[in-house]
């Protein structure tokens, strides 16, 4: 679950920021350390660029009223650009021999956790980016039990909700008890950068890559600042559209999911402080508002929101999942329409979030000679659009497999490396998995606004294994099958219908695509 932009594409979630991204900034209200970093649980942020003062409208333009309410889309956000103090940030110098074992393009967090990784193996590595001390301007968010377990991640939680809500409709409401947390990303890439430059291995270029080339055990890569490196392998971590990965399939038809978000200081809203809201597809608010309710019945949104205290609230309207992309402009109207009717006054808005995060499609050719993580390597969950926690999950498995190569009396390179990376991150049972996901996506494409509810009603109604699993990626393809027909069980008669009338295509895509994985292996 995550966002999109109608105009252009924004790298996801894992990736380099682009040049044009301005990057967030410390909140200035005290007290409460959660205020200094917004994540978001997967997808995408991108200030809204600087904008002249919101011209006089007519009092009987229809624009005006929401002004009960503060036209919030007219404010301009409150924060600034930052960059992070870190004084002894390795550099590579042009008197260097610029000569590594391995290139990652890209210093977000999968570009920066894989780094911390191979610098556990003494593995020398070079991160290229344009600001590597710029902080990250996405948003970032997980389930808690996400990353337990990933060494002392979990630590850079700077808020938690023990449970979670999912609003069906008016009448229904499902109470999630799995703990939500809000990922602090300016504590999570100072500890990525600190672990890096302890373990001595890893150097940091500040330029943006313009070109990669292969030979038969090496790549040399060329920058915009005329810097020329080498590498044993080039891992890119630069997003969805980098130009350095090859794919099968042109054009890749995925999903895409579009959100516009605000972290703003209200009046008041109506939310529990213990509970975030994953889900709220009620369309109340629309009663008012005849086309928006037929649209919404079509294509429908929901509402994400965290509420850290009385007076401060995440919310985000979001569309999960459409093809092509929902217009972003609906989807702030349909979000103007939905705080007005919940009474919920924005006072200010301190951090606007406009994004977009492509799901589904082929997977990259594999193997290749460049490798991919994150959005770059296809792990945007299909149906969901989450991934940080799964790519941080992924990064030690990458690590070793290529520690196993460049670390042994061997030295393995060439195409026999690139193949153990790529079969590290994609081994048979999880591409198939994948397969399944992306099956999940192009289902809750072909669903009006009732029939996704009915879905959300009967997925998290299953036994919390199969749902948690789902949503983290973690289920093998037998285990997804099982969800299948317990869903299928659990679902409502007419939920039955669209699934048979509805699905067959897919399937069918699904089924094909298994087979071929299958003759490949």
């Amino acid at each position: 679950m995550s966002q999109f932009k109608a105009v252009s594409f924004i790298t996801p979630d894992l990736s380099i920021p682009s040049p044009h991204m301005a990057a967030l900034h410390k909140l200035p209200l005290p007290p409460a350390p959660f205020l200094s970093d917004l994540p978001r649980r997967r997808g995408l942020f991108c200030p809204s660029p600087t904008t002249s003062p919101p011209k006089k409208r007519h009092p009987t333009s229809p624009a005006i009223c929401c002004s009960k309410y503060g036209n919030f889309l007219d404010l301009k956000p409150q924060l600034g650009q930052e960059t992070l103090q870190f004084p002894h940030l390795p550099v590579v110098s042009r008197s260097d021999r610029l000569r590594f074992d391995v290139v990652i393009i890209g210093a977000g967090p999968a570009g920066l956790r894989l780094a911390e990784q191979l610098s556990l193996y003494g593995i020398k590595v070079c991160c290229v980016d344009p600001s590597p001390l710029s902080a990250w301007p996405n948003n970032y968010g997980a389930w808690v039990d996400e990353l337990v377990g990933l060494g002392d991640l979990e630590e850079c939680f700077d808020h938690k909700w023990p449970m979670a809500t999912v609003y069906i409709d008016e009448r229904r409401t499902k109470y999630l008890d799995r703990p939500y947390g809000r990922v602090n990303r300016k504590k999570l890439k100072m500890k990525l950068l600190e672990n890096c430059v302890s373990n001595g291995t890893v150097t940091f270029l500040k330029a943006t890559v313009w070109k990669v080339e292969h030979q038969e055990f090496e790549s040399s890569i060329a920058c915009d600042d005329g810097s020329e490196l080498r590498a044993s392998l080039v891992v890119d971590a630069s997003g969805f559209r980098s130009p350095f990965i090859e794919h099968s399939e042109s054009p890749r038809n995925c999903g895409y999911q579009i959100a516009h978000g605000i972290l703003a200081e209200v009046g008041s809203h109506p939310f529990d402080l213990n509970k975030m809201v994953l889900m709220d597809w009620r369309d109340s608010h629309m009663g008012n508002e005849p086309y928006l309710r037929a649209s919404n019945s079509r294509f429908p949104t929901f509402l994400y929101a965290m509420p850290f205290d009385s007076n401060l609230i995440f919310l985000e309207e979001t569309a999960l999942v459409s093809r092509p992309a929902l217009s972003y402009s609906e989807v702030k109207k349909r979000m103007v329409a939905r705080l007005r009717h919940l009474g919920v006054h924005v006072k200010k808005v301190l951090e606007v979030e406009k994004c977009v995060i492509p799901m589904g499609g082929p997977l990259p050719r594999i193997p290749q000679s460049a490798v991919g993580i994150g959005a770059t390597g296809g792990q945007v969950h299909p149906s969901t659009g989450y991934m940080m926690a799964r790519t941080m999950a992924l990064s030690p498995v990458l690590a070793l497999a290529i520690a196993e190569c460049l670390g042994s009396t061997r030295m393995i390179r060439g195409k026999n490396l690139q193949e153990r990376a790529w079969k590290a991150l994609w081994p048979a049972d999880r591409r198939s998995a994948r397969e399944f996901y992306a099956f999940g996506m192009e289902t809750l494409l072909k669903l009006d606004l009732g029939g996704t509810r009915s879905f959300f009603d009967a997925f998290f109604d299953l036994d919390p294994y199969y749902w948690h699993g789902f949503l983290s990626s973690r289920l093998s393809i037998g285990e997804l099958a099982l969800l299948s027909v317990s869903l299928f069980m659990r679902a409502s008669n007419p939920s039955r219908l669209d699934i048979i009338t509805k699905c067959p295509p897919p399937l069918v895509k699904m089924v094909a695509n298994l087979a071929l994985h299958a003759a490949a292996t």
